[in-house]
């Protein structure tokens, strides 16, 4: 129940993120171990977020509940299509 919750709580974050950042958006699931999964988002503007659930088939189960958003690897495509502000590179950076 609780994972459910969490899978529903993080669709909706994501759902967010493709309204604010444009349609398509892309999702890469990252296998973080004992922590769980990350899903990073990257949006049609280029700008990024994420979301961490407790495992990978969540992760994927959010990529799937939500419209508009799209799975995809750390491609040359996923890759360039990243827009990384000076706000981002300093909070990248511990600033």
């Amino acid at each position: 129940m609780a994972e459910d919750k969490k899978v529903a709580r993080a669709a909706r974050t994501a759902s967010e993120f493709v309204a604010a950042h444009g349609k398509p958006s892309r999702a890469v699931v990252e296998n973080l171990g004992r922590a769980g999964a990350r899903v990073v988002l990257v949006g049609d503007d280029g700008a990024m977020g994420d979301v961490v659930l407790p495992d990978v088939a969540s992760a994927q189960a959010v990529v799937a509940a939500v419209t508009d958003l799209e799975a995809h690897e750390w491609d040359r495509e996923t890759t360039a299509a990243v827009r990384i502000g000076p706000a981002h590179r300093r909070k990248m950076a511990g600033k």
